[in-house]
């Protein structure tokens, strides 16, 4: 089934990789129309109103976090970026701090340096492009960020303190493929499945988990998604935790 939500072709160029946000090899973008479509199905599955907190588990360079949070900031309250790779926490620190007007500015202000000090016109373009993204937030304020250390496959000792106040409504990721990504930590072997399972651990039954890879099927083994998309060379699932935690 194709696109139900995000049916206008836009474009999006100004979310591209590697010019406002930034990017590194290694740390793969997501297409930024398949992310606006996955949300907006998980918002449609969680089926309450009012904004909610998105959490990405294996968040790489939270390209796809910072996204979200540029195209949907009415129906967000939060989101948490967690990660094993701190080359990778690293990057995602620098796009999520684009959640804010003071980011946006600050990234404004050092591409306007950048074209001062080599001579290209095409920072001076890009820095444009962040005042415009700017705009974005506006109405609705900075996106409350939480960036943190976490092993997706045993998230519970890094986690815990940060949803005692409040859990995901919705979990999102793009699981590593193997090409340019790969599963890191003791549980790594456990693949897509044992990530969904420890993760679906920590939070509650009707919270929404939306999982993208590369191929033409996640592999759960067992549940059965709620829903699902496949676009390219990517296949999306979506299900609630309590369907890993209780396949029954």
């Amino acid at each position: 089934m194709g696109y139900q939500h995000a049916v206008t072709r836009e474009n999006y160029q100004d979310l591209a990789s590697g010019a406002v946000l930034r990017s590194a090899p290694g740390l793969p973008a997501f297409p930024v129309r398949l992310a606006s479509e996955v949300f907006q199905r998980a918002v449609a599955l969680r089926g309450r109103s009012g904004p909610v907190t998105v959490w990405d588990p294996c968040c790489g360079s939270g390209y796809l976090l910072t996204v979200l949070g540029l195209l949907h900031r009415a129906a967000l309250s939060a989101v948490v970026a967690s990660d094993l790779d701190e080359r990778a926490l690293s990057l995602a620190r620098a796009n999520l701090a684009l959640l804010s007007d003071r980011g946006l500015t600050a990234r404004a202000a050092e591409l306007r340096a950048l074209a001062e000090r080599h001579g290209k016109p095409g920072y001076r373009e890009t820095a444009d492009t962040a005042l415009r993204l700017r705009a974005r937030l506006a109405g609705g304020g900075d996106v409350p960020v939480t960036v943190l250390a976490a092993d997706a496959f045993d998230p519970a000792p890094a986690v815990a303190d940060r949803f005692r106040d409040g859990p995901p409504d919705i979990v999102v990721t793009d699981v590593p493929y193997g090409e340019r990504t790969d599963w890191l930590g003791p549980g790594a072997s456990g693949g897509t499945a044992g990530m969904l399972g420890a993760v679906a651990s920590v939070v509650p039954a009707e919270t929404v988990l939306v999982v993208a890879t590369r191929g033409r099927k996640v592999p759960l083994a067992g549940p059965r998604p709620a829903g699902s998309l496949r676009v390219g060379t990517r296949a999306v699932a979506l299900l609630r935790a309590g369907q890993v935690v209780d396949p029954s």
